[in-house]
């Protein structure tokens, strides 16, 4: 499959305090990694899964490949052609092809508009205005399965879940090649969660377009994946196809996470896998294996020694130095 989009080395840091404060304290390096060396691919007409707590990276990772915050070191490349560094002019353009779903489905909506107004803003945006935006915005909303009176309601007006059928139909405007959808079923009825991912599945084929779903549900990634990458402290940790991760997760963190999801068998027995403590703050990472402070089969080389990638097969890879898969 052909990369659509290739993240490699991808680095994004932030001050953790001035210059003067980090005069005063000795500081020779006042920032933290929000993303460290996070790597992975998004094949054409693929979906892939971001999953991890919050606070885990996933959203800044985002936020980089659209250009809202500028990684310090790295690569970003979009269907061949590198991103960072892309003149003002181009990253226009760039954002123009790649669709973007944020997290609260009516709060993302501007309340002044009108459905019509907001469907229409892209083409005006990117200087589409030769279109018949009417009938371009009736092709959005008969796409998300909304009729053409919606066009003249406020984004107040609408559940939840029609705001967020009016937010895929904005991402698809431009005809886009990638969406990315940070927390796409966030504050949704579990009823209204499946609409939303069964539309999302089936825009999906009928397009092929390429989807980055950003989550911490795993039924999310469950449904609608064809590879995921679990998130921790700024770092891929474990990635492969969903129902390998699904069936035989390596690390720890990844089973962690897998034996907390609800399960809907109620006479089902699950082994649950409970973590310690809390997530470490950025401004003190642990050395060693960064996860090892939670980790249930800590050894002492975890304390001490940074685990390398480990490759299980050609898209299956972890970094852990005691893996929990089935040999």
């Amino acid at each position: 499959m052909k990369p659509l989009l290739e993240l490699k080395d991808l680095r994004v840091r932030f001050r953790s305090r001035s210059s003067l404060s980090a005069l005063i304290n000795g500081d020779r390096d006042p920032f933290v990694d929000a993303v460290n060396s996070v790597s992975l691919q998004i094949g054409e007409g693929e979906t892939y899964g971001l999953v991890g707590e919050s606070g885990s990276g996933k959203t800044t990772l985002a936020r980089s490949i659209i250009g809202l915050v500028k990684p310090q070191e790295g690569s970003i490349r979009y269907d061949g052609t590198e991103i960072i560094g892309m003149p003002s002019s181009q990253m226009k353009k760039f954002r123009g092809i790649v669709g973007t779903m944020f997290q609260d489905p009516v709060g993302s909506l501007s309340p002044r508009m009108t459905i019509r107004s907001l469907l229409a803003e892209p083409f005006k945006i990117h200087g589409m205005t030769g279109r018949d935006l009417g009938q371009e915005v009736n092709r959005l909303l008969e796409m998300v399965g909304l009729n053409r009176d919606f066009g003249s309601r406020h984004p107040h007006q609408l559940s939840g879940g029609q705001a967020r059928r009016v937010g895929v139909a904005r991402a698809l405007a431009l005809n886009p090649k990638l969406i990315i959808a940070d927390e796409p079923t966030a504050g949704l009825d579990v009823s209204v969660q499946g609409e939303i991912l069964n539309l999302l599945d089936k825009l999906q084929a009928e397009l092929g377009i390429s989807i980055l779903v950003i989550t911490h549900n795993l039924n999310v990634v469950r449904h609608i994946t064809d590879r995921m990458g679990i998130m921790y402290f700024g770092r891929i940790v474990e990635q492969g196809p969903t129902s390998t991760m699904f069936d035989q997760p390596s690390h720890p963190y990844t089973l962690a996470l897998l034996s907390a999801n609800p399960e809907p068998d109620p006479d089902a027995v699950i082994d649950r896998l409970e973590l310690q403590g809390e997530v470490p703050s950025l401004l003190n990472r642990p050395p060693g294996c960064e996860f090892h402070p939670r980790c249930p089969f800590v050894e002492d080389n975890c304390k001490s020694t940074f685990p390398e990638i480990t490759q299980l097969s050609d898209d299956h890879s972890y970094r852990c130095h005691h893996p929990r898969h089935v040999e």
